[in-house]
């Protein structure tokens, strides 16, 4: 098939799209990205005594033990989160399929270009990044540009354009792709794309 004046391979760039197989991809690429490190205090942990507070009977209050219980304010907290991690598996068959699936959407909205190299110069320049981006009508939707390998100049001509991002060809994922409206890619990385999506 075609995208745009390249020929692409249909097996990557024209797979019938599956919902939930890419709601499962991105759930588990977000899910790897969380840290885990919420934790809270258990009755046992918090820095009180353990004397009880209060005679059991004769006071007309409440039943209570030590200051540290979770029904009191500043006491330990029931059941709170602890440190753990959220990761889970997903295939590595269904990663690679997800990540046909999402270049496909974006194929089928006519949402992927191909261009040959993005002339940004030696120093980093946002200016020309934004003018790059005016000439392909693109400056107000969110971008994902695709490159061979990883450009520090283009990197740092685009990092202060909130609604673009990017990726060398290895870093490419399904999350990013259905993030963007629009994605740019540099034809050198289609060899790269097809060893991510098929090898």
């Amino acid at each position: 098939m075609k995208v745009g004046q390249v020929d692409v391979k249909d097996e990557v760039f024209g797979v019938q799209v599956k919902p939930h197989i890419l709601w499962e991809v991105v759930r588990w690429q977000l899910a790897r990205r969380r840290q885990g490190t919420h934790s809270t205090k258990t009755r046992g942990e918090v820095a009180y005594s353990g004397r009880k507070i209060l005679p059991q009977k004769g006071t007309g209050h409440a039943r209570h033990g030590d200051r540290g219980a979770n029904i009191l304010v500043g006491g330990g907290v029931a059941h709170g989160p602890k440190p753990r991690d959220h990761s889970f598996d997903v295939p590595k068959k269904v990663r690679k399929l997800a990540l046909r699936m999402a270049l496909s959407a974006r194929a089928r909205e006519k949402a992927i270009t191909f261009v040959e190299d993005l002339k940004i110069g030696e120093v980093p320049k946002t200016k020309k990044a934004v003018e790059f981006l005016r000439k392909k009508k693109l400056e107000d939707r969110k971008v994902l540009i695709v490159l061979k390998e990883k450009d520090e100049v283009i990197y740092k001509s685009f990092r202060n354009l909130p609604k673009v991002r990017v990726l060398p060809a290895e870093g490419l994922n399904v999350y990013d792709i259905l993030w963007s409206d629009h994605v740019i890619i540099q034809k050198s990385a289609l060899d790269e794309i097809y060893r991510r999506t098929l090898g």
